[in-house]
């Protein structure tokens, strides 16, 4: 069997801020994309909500790429935004805004989904990360899918960066994906005997008229329907963007070591969706504090603990990729937590289920703006944690 590319690409969705509100951006001005469009040449595209914007590299063989042409989409946008008083922010959902007064974009494909999912639709306010990784043959392509599912819970918990919404404490690191779960075709996917049983389900639905083709299947893993990829869907965008960097180095060495496995004749043992779905909530939940279920053992273990296990999981692949250095910040996000730790951090003791000092979650807002242009360094006063 032919090797993959494993050539990478990341889509980032962002949500725009008033820099002196620090509410959303429910309208911002037209001309603001249009400025975006043309600086990033066309690798910018609106989201369902107006207040959203979506980047995506393009094709990538190595992470250094990657990370640059993120840091350049956020400056670029910043000091766009900057012009109108507005900024980005990386994070999946904003502190207090309100999902009930964001205008959708008015495109046919998201008139659409606003007419066919009502306020399920609506209520989108989240934003996510997606990671390709180049997986030309399809037989393997399906292969991989089946089993890179067992390491979606683990993916996600690197990420979460959704802790409140609405003004309050969700209790979850990962809010988003509670708002996500709402829209039918979505969560972790189900296994596929083939390309062709997969093909064949998707085939089902398209012929039923239920879905116009698998754009429409939005789980937290699919093969793309428009790339030879595989998608991952399932985490938080994140607003430091050598996280984000360090978690599509991790799901790109897992393609690689399974493919490796299936090489040897070997490969990952499958588990039930069920089974899988209880380590999926841990992590929702709680983010790199959580305990995961081992499987193998029947027992839950600290996720920081885990951590080592999948480095030296893929040790031969973050060499051959010669990631190392991404790998191994792995360790950092779970030893000083996500960005909804951080956020959590700042907002300081809340008392369950009531609305937070607005204060409070203006100084988280400011926080993300500076982590999505600058990172951990250097954060202003309003911005530090603890």
């Amino acid at each position: 069997m032919k090797e993959p590319s494993f050539s990478i690409g990341i889509e980032e969705e962002y949500l725009l801020v008033d820099r002196a509100s620090r509410n959303i951006a429910s309208s911002p001005p037209t001309d603001l994309f249009s400025a975006c469009e043309t600086a990033l040449e066309g690798r910018v595209s609106p989201e369902f909500l107006q207040c959203q914007i979506e980047v995506g590299t393009p094709v990538c063989m190595t992470l250094g790429e990657v990370k640059a042409e993120l840091a350049y989409f956020r400056k670029t946008i910043a000091d766009e935004a900057a012009r109108h008083g507005l900024a980005p922010i990386a994070a999946s959902t904003h502190p207090f805004a309100e999902w009930t007064e964001q205008p959708h974009t008015d495109k046919e494909r998201y008139n659409d989904l606003a007419r066919v999912m009502q306020v399920v639709a609506k209520r989108l306010l989240i934003c996510g990360m997606h990671v390709h990784i180049g997986i030309e043959d399809a037989e393997l392509r399906v292969d991989l899918f089946n089993q890179l599912t067992y390491f979606l819970p683990h993916l996600l918990a690197l990420s979460t960066s959704s802790p409140f919404w609405r003004g309050r404490n969700t209790g979850l690191k990962s809010y988003r994906l509670s708002v996500f779960n709402e829209l039918p075709r979505t969560g972790l996917p189900p296994r596929f005997e083939s390309h062709e049983d997969y093909r064949h389900t998707i085939d089902m639905l398209v012929q039923a008229g239920v879905i116009e083709d698998a754009t429409k299947i939005w789980w937290d893993l699919r093969p793309s329907d428009r790339f030879p990829t595989l998608e991952m869907r399932v985490t938080d965008v994140c607003p430091c963007v050598e996280d984000a960097v360090a978690i599509a180095a991790l799901f790109r060495c897992l393609c690689r070591m399974l493919y490796r496995l299936r090489r040897a004749n070997q490969g990952w043992r499958h588990y039930s969706r069920f089974l899988l779905a209880e380590n999926r909530w841990q992590a929702q939940r709680h983010g790199s504090a959580a305990n995961l279920i081992d499987f193998g053992q029947k027992k839950s273990i600290a996720f920081k603990d885990l951590v080592d296990e999948i480095s030296e999981l893929v040790a031969a692949d973050a060499a051959f990729f010669g990631c190392e250095a991404e790998i191994a910040h792995i360790r950092t996000i779970a030893e000083r937590g996500t960005s909804a730790d951080r956020q959590l951090a700042l907002a300081g003791d809340i008392t369950e289920d009531s609305l937070i000092d607005r204060t409070k979650l203006e100084a988280v807002v400011d926080q993300l703006v500076h982590e999505t242009q600058h990172g951990l360094a250097e954060a202003p006063a309003s911005a530090k944690v603890g």
